[in-house]
């Protein structure tokens, strides 16, 4: 794993340094993903003279890291991952440490960033906008702070700053006594690209500066930062985009690309000729540096420039730290990486610098990337691969998913064999076929996911994949896309695929929780024909367990009581297991406390189960289909001949304070688990879902909560209180 988290050690260690697809995080005293090849590379014994291959190899190395650094930073459209960039020029950082005679002025491993397009007026910066260093795990970390304390002498105390690395556009924006007279990108790191009138579509992007008290605004301020798409503007823009190919398709069009990521759609935004277009994608901003400036206040310390900046109304990332030990910067990165899903923006990495100005003047810079601060890069998310195969999986509810056999590929520390395209108009809508190079996504705790093909990458007489119109089970039942649904279905009930789902599901930690009947033990059970529905579950006997592969006296007796002990869990989880369309856990504890008992949902009237707070028209329409099923009605006779409980329902004791309100909790509330505090809202009548709305009552913020959340109760001047209210709301009910 990358980023400062310590992972299992490889049987083979790379003695490369870390480097990265060129990227964002610029400026005179800020950057982003450029090594110096002297600094972190392992040394090697010189060769005198490389061979013929060694030659022919770094000139191969040195177009292809050319290129890509032309698609990434002059068309917004790269072809590689961060992952497969850094792989390359790690490799030619070896052989030009090994062989400096291969070191050329267009080395990649001595270059910036990338010349731009003439699309806008190009502007030189006063300063230029270097890069920084890269770390790719603590190790390195550790030994940028040993060069930088050899570097001081290693007689003066160092105060070190964390910050989080955005993943964005990096940005130069210049005022003259006050007001905003350019912007530009970075470019090159020499000359970047006039997007002046774009800048100012950006709301949070002063236009003119109000000096601090006791303060005057300097002749010339140049200000350095991240612009980059929030990821809620992104997911709006991509639907936005994905309805308008709907229609491109349905009138007979290819449909347009969509961008892959936040970076690409932010940078190609700001590079839009209309500037209202820029105006209408919601950029935001992250000032983190200065450029050139005139007419100063005397600052010390990187500290004091970020306030100052916050004080003349730029913003700055709330995230930063100042820190005295590097035990401390490395659990910073360590802190961000595990958090880097609750943010509304996308980071690849932590900056850790010297917070002290003279010091880091002492240090100084090599001819791309200051001494004083290291980027530490994060395991990478996104990786590209080839695509094997398309094929179609069969849920317990008929709805066929496709997704990709892919050639297995390591994405976020796992390897990635197989990943979801959701459903047949994805598939369509993203154009990926087998045989393609694909970008492969895995962030958080998500399924992996097939995000688009690398079109310039696309074999020849390449053909559109094509949704199946059959089952692949061995009943070879029709697919049907039901209409007004954008899922395809089996709708044959006795399909086997749908059966062994409807078990797997019953058996789920959601539905009755089987402890040791997990999907293999599920299979097996159906490939030896013992069971045939859920129902069949609680006849099994030792005997017939002792047939699975694997399973000895021990195991079958566990299962057993596993089974027993099931028979008692609350109504809620026996409606949630038996996986009734629609009914999720939220409507089943309704029912469970309106009706009581499963005989008595059975007879329900749709217009009874209709009136339930959380069921609807809908979920009630859902249950009857359900119950009236002969299937069904087996099952419900096979568990309750078997002494499953039909009618537990746990009735809290507790004042019922929070009836009708939502709490939505963020972080660790002190003395409880999420699911305790969870169950402790429920218990007193209220509701615990896991986003904000504008039904939301407030928001319970503990230690390391999500800012999404909080940056959306804020939105919509939802009440916030600390952890240490949560008991004072659940005794009282009121904030």
């Amino acid at each position: 794993m990358g980023g400062v988290l310590l992972a299992e050690e490889s049987a083979i260690k790379k003695v490369l340094s870390g480097c990265s697809h060129p990227q964002s995080m610029a400026g005179v005293l800020c950057g982003s993903r450029v090594v110096e090849p002297a600094s972190n590379v392992v040394s090697m014994a010189a060769s005198a003279k490389p061979t013929k291959s060694e030659i022919a190899r770094a000139a191969h190395l040195r177009d292809t890291l050319n290129q890509h650094n032309e698609r990434y930073f002059t068309h917004d459209s790269p072809e590689v991952s961060d992952a497969e960039y850094d792989e390359l020029k790690r490799e030619l950082i070896a052989l030009e440490a090994k062989h400096p005679s291969l070191i050329t002025l267009d080395s990649p491993t001595a270059q910036i960033g990338a010349t731009t397009l003439t699309t806008f007026a190009p502007v030189t910066h006063r300063a230029p906008m270097t890069s920084l260093d890269n770390a790719m795990d603590i190790e390195e970390l550790r030994a940028w702070g040993d060069r930088a304390a050899k570097g001081l002498n290693n007689a003066q105390p160092m105060q070190l700053i964390c910050e989080l690395k955005i993943d964005g556009l990096a940005m130069s924006i210049r005022y003259e006594n006050g007001i905003l007279v350019q912007a530009a990108t970075r470019g090159d790191g020499k000359v970047g690209e006039d997007v002046t009138e774009n800048i100012k579509t950006i709301s949070v992007i002063p236009k003119q500066l109000t000096a601090p008290k006791g303060t005057s605004i300097p002749q010339v301020l140049e200000v350095r930062g991240e612009v980059y798409m929030p990821i809620n503007a992104f997911q709006q823009f991509k639907a936005d985009k994905e309805r308008e190919n709907e229609q491109r398709i349905a009138q007979g069009k290819k449909p347009e690309a969509v961008p892959a990521n936040p970076r690409n759609a932010g940078a190609g935004s700001l590079r839009q000729k209309d500037p209202s277009v820029t105006k209408s994608r919601n950029l935001a901003f992250f000032a983190y540096q200065l450029g050139e400036t005139q007419g100063m206040p005397a600052l010390t310390s990187h500290h004091d420039t970020l306030n100052y900046l916050k004080q003349l109304g730029f913003p700055i990332n709330p995230e930063h730290k100042l820190v005295d030990t590097f035990q401390q910067a490395e659990a910073f990165c360590a802190n961000a990486e595990a958090n880097r899903h609750n943010l509304d923006y996308e980071i690849d990495g932590a900056v850790v610098k010297l917070d002290d100005l003279a010091q880091r003047e002492q240090l100084g810079f090599t001819s791309r990337a200051p001494r004083w601060a290291i980027a530490v890069k994060f395991a990478p998310e996104e990786r590209n691969t080839i695509l094997n195969d398309i094929q179609v999986s069969i849920g317990r509810t008929g709805r066929a998913t496709p997704f990709a056999v892919l050639q297995p590929v390591v994405v976020a520390g796992s390897t990635v064999g197989m990943a979801t395209l959701h459903n047949r108009e994805q598939v369509q809508l993203k154009d990926v076929r087998p045989g393609d190079t694909v970008v492969v996504r895995k962030a958080g705790d998500v399924i992996p996911e097939v995000v688009g093909p690398v079109l310039d990458k696309r074999p020849k007489n390449s053909k559109p994949w094509k949704f199946p119109d059959t089952c692949p089970c061995d009943l070879k039942s029709t697919l049907v896309q039901i209409e007004g649904e954008s899922d395809t279905r089996c709708v044959e009930p006795s399909c086997p695929f749908q059966r062994d789902q409807r078990i797997i599901h019953f058996a789920s930690r959601g539905g009755m929780d089987i402890e040791g009947l997990g999907e293999k033990t599920v299979f097996a059970l159906s490939d030896l024909q013992l069971i045939s529905d859920v129902g069949d579950l609680y006849s099994l006997t030792q005997e017939q367990l002792l047939q699975i592969e694997g399973f000895g006296e021990l195991s079958a007796t566990n299962l057993l009581q596993a089974l027993e002990k099931s028979k008692s869990k609350p109504l809620p989880k026996l409606l949630t297991a038996l996986g009734i369309k629609h009914l999720g856990p939220a409507a089943s504890e309704s029912l469970a406390k309106t009706f009581g008992t499963l005989d008595n949902i059975v007879l329900a009237t749709e217009e009874q189960l209709s009136t339930i707070d959380g069921v609807g028209p809908s979920i009630a329409q859902s249950i009857i289909n359900w119950c009236s099923q002969k299937p069904n009605k087996a099952i419900i006779a096979k568990l309750k001949k078997a002494g499953v409980d039909f009618g537990n329902v746990q009735v809290s004791t507790l004042p019922q304070t929070l009836v009708g309100k939502a709490v939505v909790v963020t972080g660790s509330v002190e003395g409880f688990t999420r699911e305790e505090a969870e169950a402790a809202i429920k218990d007193r009548g209220g509701k615990s879902p896991g986003s904000v709305s504008a039904k939301t009552y407030c928001v319970v913020v503990g230690e390391d909560p999500g800012a999404s959340k909080v940056t959306k109760a804020a939105e919509l001047k939802i009440p916030v209180i600390g952890a240490g209210k949560f008991q004072h709301l659940l005794d009282t009910g009121s904030i």
